[in-house]
């Protein structure tokens, strides 16, 4: 049987394993999940996954769900796949183990916190929170500091001074992607002060081309997507404002 693939392209970790998939030749079927539509809390996804979250596999009668787990079983299971993923040597794994613990907890949960309330909210119907971007903001910055001061070690242009790309590169760089969608001069204010972090971005995407680029198209769609809603969000306080000011007028 095809292993299945449950995923949303506008999730972090739902990138990762579609890009790791077909950078390794895995066959597989992608079954999109909308998260903007909720697919994720019916009961029939409940059955893949009871935490109602993307990404989740089905590889016959097996199911998982957590992308690291995915990941790693996916580089353990499929022939193929080149050792530098997820290498057999123990010692490399337990490093790579320690990357992928400290994203969720650190990383993740910064980056995920900023963009979602400084960006992304309103394409899910909620309203913006400046005040838990600035918390999200603070936790990712010291995430990417740390990044370059720490994991970013050692002469190899990869994490842990690797000289090629492993499991925790990729799901760390997908993470980051998630930054596209906010303006530019925010982007360039959170990511700028990091040369390395920016270079290890573009080494991560040239290992994975062409795919990382065709996965993370959607990104850019809905960039424009907010753009739009934005100029029409402006407009209307605009014409809200005008109005306002010729009704104290008259």
């Amino acid at each position: 049987m095809t292993l299945k693939v449950y995923a949303d392209r506008m999730s972090q970790p739902s990138r990762a394993i579609i890009i790791f998939c077909k950078v390794n030749g895995i066959d597989f079927e992608e079954a999109r999940i909308d998260l903007s539509k909720g697919q994720h809390l019916t009961p029939e996804f409940q059955e893949i996954n009871p935490m109602k979250k993307v990404p989740a596999i089905v590889d016959g009668r097996f199911k998982l769900f957590e992308s690291h787990a995915i990941l790693i079983y996916l580089a353990c299971v499929f022939p193929g796949v080149a050792d530098h993923w997820y290498p057999a040597d123990l010692f490399q794994r337990a490093k790579i183990h320690s990357v992928l613990d400290w994203h969720h907890s650190n990383l993740r949960r910064g980056a995920a916190t900023y963009v979602l309330n400084s960006t992304l909210a309103p394409l899910l119907g909620r309203p913006l929170n400046p005040v838990a971007a600035a918390e999200g903001e603070k936790v990712l910055s010291a995430s990417l500091k740390k990044i370059e001061s720490f994991w970013l070690k050692g002469r190899g242009r990869f994490l842990l001074g690797s000289s090629q790309p492993s499991i925790a590169d990729l799901s760390l760089v997908c993470e980051i992607m998630q930054l596209e969608l906010v303006n530019e001069k925010d982007r360039e204010r959170i990511l700028g002060p990091h040369q390395r972090v920016m270079k290890w971005i573009d080494d991560t995407k040239n290992a994975t081309r062409p795919h990382f680029d065709e996965v993370h198209s959607v990104i850019y769609k809905v960039k424009e997507k907010l753009k739009k809603l934005q100029s029409e969000r402006a407009i209307g306080e605009t014409l809200s404002t005008s109005k306002t000011a010729l009704q104290s007028k008259m």
